[in-house]
């Protein structure tokens, strides 16, 4: 039972003709009686009868009339769902994000996004880079705003790489080392070799949280081996205490940037060598479907926050 069948049969018990509705469907009438003939064969029962008022639909072909209409409507509907959600006017999107990322992101993005889709839900979800990529591989998200592994990257998973935001030094400014750092161009901060902080306490965060695989990254290429005295999973907490000289903390550039805190660290660069920062990326599945209105926020997100050329 196809479409073209339901609408066949429909339109001949609305006609009651096989001329006018052969004509109502552009098809030839032969051709139009030959289908219909087809499906009564394969139903084992007449449709229709005819008599001097033209064709009448039999009990069964009034059934099936009734079930044509039902059908061809839910999958008129479906077709304007379809064109609906193409068009961005309705749908739903599921995003993953970090909480720190959703901070600077989604106040930036969302006001022009439900200007033009004011009728799609979105769900955000918020939580561990991790616990998103598992989230990603499931199918419960369709894409993912995070930072992008240093190593170890899941081949069923694509990074799309849209910035690069530098790590950074946050150091009691009563700490020595503070006046060993130079002024250098290219760098926000003076910058610090990084090997005078192999005697150095430090503050680091837990080991699932990828600023801290970052941490970890950069120190190696140092060859420091940290002595960590506190471990913590807010980034705010530990800039906090590396202002009060518990010890020394590495850190994002631009998440320096979002705090006020009673005692403030003084802020040292690191010298690129060290590769020292971690990429902002979309990321999403290798057989991931994005539909247009998937396309249109993720648009945002490249026009506001790439700054790859």
């Amino acid at each position: 039972m196809t479409s073209r069948e339901l609408l066949y049969v429909k339109t001949v018990t609305e006609e009651k003709s096989i001329s006018r509705a052969a004509k109502k469907l552009f098809i030839t009438q032969p051709s139009l009686s030959q289908s219909i003939q087809r499906i009564e064969n394969s139903l084992g029962t007449k449709l229709f009868n005819r008599t001097p008022e033209g064709l009448v639909a039999t009990y069964a072909g009034e059934r099936y009339y009734q079930v044509a209409c039902k059908i061809l409507k839910i999958y008129d509907d479906f077709e304007s769902d379809i064109k609906d959600i193409n068009s961005m006017k309705k749908g739903q999107i599921s995003i993953g994000i970090t909480n720190h990322l959703g901070n600077i992101i989604l106040p930036k993005i969302l006001p022009e996004f439900k200007e033009q889709c004011p009728y799609v839900t979105l769900t955000v979800y918020e939580g561990s880079t991790d616990s998103q990529e598992v989230k990603l591989l499931s199918g419960e998200l369709d894409f993912a705003i995070l930072h992008a592994p240093k190593k170890d990257t899941s081949p069923l998973l694509n990074y799309e790489i849209l910035a690069n935001d530098p790590f950074i030094i946050a150091i009691d400014q009563n700490n020595p080392l503070v006046k060993s750092a130079k002024v250098m161009e290219g760098y926000t901060y003076p910058v610090l070799d990084l090997k005078l902080l192999k005697n150095e306490k430090f503050i680091m965060l837990h080991e699932d949280q990828r600023i801290r695989h970052i941490a970890d990254s950069i120190l190696a290429k140092a060859k420091i081996v940290p002595e960590i005295i506190l471990t913590l999973k807010n980034y705010e907490t530990a800039q906090s205490m590396a202002g009060k000289g518990i010890g020394i903390t590495l850190l994002p550039e631009d998440y320096a940037r979002l705090t006020s805190l009673e005692s403030e660290p003084v802020f040292l660069s690191i010298e690129k060598k060290y590769t020292p920062g971690w990429d902002l990326c979309i990321t999403t599945t290798n057989s991931s479907f994005l539909s247009h209105t998937d396309q249109y926020f993720l648009s945002l997100v490249r026009k506001y926050f790439s700054k790859e050329k």
